[in-house]
């Protein structure tokens, strides 16, 4: 039952009671089950795609307690609570789940971590007390938020797994400035990319599973496409999508200048108030990276360091002339 938008987690109905969820990661078990366990990594990608959860107790041992309150776009509040039933480092969890909207409807998770071609095969197991609890936790659309869940936490292990650019700056522009000048295609061609380059032709579609797609002519009159696939959008606060350079058809190529690197990049733009002004925190990471891949990035942290902060400079100017009503 995977979909075209998410064909990587299969979603099964195993029996009336028992729904099995599986997802591959490129990442070694420890580091799943790392991701599942420590507080700080649960609140990157546990629930769907525009929420925030707070882990406010986790127990991780045979017997403990844990407690997530999770805040949704529309600000409404949902807390989840449970017990620990068994805990296996590196192999398997089993706790219990109580949706607090909805008391008395406990259900139990069970997750093992299979070490499967350099990589991790999560299984997640469901059991419902009777097939009426099943059917209600379908209705509420637990198969689209599972799916998004396990999409954010590819998208976390992908930080995890080696090194990542971060880069940050604060602008003085209030930050639904901020984020339409880096989401607005008109707006985004006045100042993306090195010094000396100009983007020409810039099309966006501004949704999750859309696609910015550029063209930029280079300072020695050559020009390079890419491409922005758009995975989660946040207004004004978050932007996730993966970077990748492009042809004219939208397809993806290699880095024209250095063949080994990244195919696709992980970009987290997190846009945060600061005074009156806003702080961008950008990370960057290689996506389904090999390890030569990897080096290649690695390799690279100075050039990135020195085209981000160019980027960086331009928008900062550009943001001025925004301020100053040139739209």
């Amino acid at each position: 039952m995977a979909t075209a938008a998410d064909p990587e987690t299969t979603f099964k109905l195993a029996s009336d009671t028992e729904i099995v969820i599986q997802r591959r990661f490129d990442a070694e078990p420890a580091l799943v089950f790392r991701a599942h366990t420590d507080p700080k990594l649960v609140a990157r990608w546990w629930g769907p795609r525009g929420f925030e959860t707070l882990v406010e107790k986790m127990e991780v041992r045979p017997g403990g307690s844990w407690r997530f309150a999770q805040k949704g776009p529309d600000g409404a509040e949902h807390a989840f609570h449970g017990e620990y039933l068994e805990v296996v480092p590196d192999r398997g969890l089993t706790r219990t789940s109580e949706y607090e909207g909805m008391p008395g409807h406990v259900l139990e998770e069970t997750a093992t971590f299979e070490p499967e071609g350099g990589g991790t095969l999560l299984t997640l197991s469901v059991r419902f007390a009777g097939r009426q609890d099943r059917d209600g936790m379908l209705r509420s659309g637990m198969e689209p938020g599972a799916r998004q869940s396990l999409e954010r936490l590819e998208e976390s292990l992908a930080g995890l797994a080696g090194r990542e650019f971060v880069i940050e700056r604060v602008f003085d522009a209030p930050r639904e400035l901020v984020f339409k000048a880096w989401t607005d295609p008109g707006h985004l061609a006045r100042w993306f990319g090195p010094k000396g380059a100009a983007v020409k032709h810039a099309k966006a579609d501004l949704r999750p599973g859309g696609v910015l797609h550029t063209r930029m002519a280079t300072s020695d009159g050559g020009e390079m496409w890419g491409k922005m696939a758009y995975r989660e959008i946040n207004p004004p606060s978050r932007l996730v999508y993966l970077n990748s350079f492009s042809d004219e058809a939208g397809g993806l190529t290699r880095h024209p200048m250095s063949p080994t690197w990244p195919l696709e990049m992980l970009t987290t733009v997190t846009f945060t108030p600061e005074g009156a002004g806003t702080r961008i925190t950008l990370q960057w990471a290689p996506f389904r990276a090999t390890a030569q891949e990897r080096a290649a990035f690695d390799a690279a942290f100075d050039s990135m360091t020195g085209g981000w902060t160019g980027s960086f400079d331009q928008l900062d100017e550009y943001l001025t002339h925004m301020k100053g009503g040139a739209r």
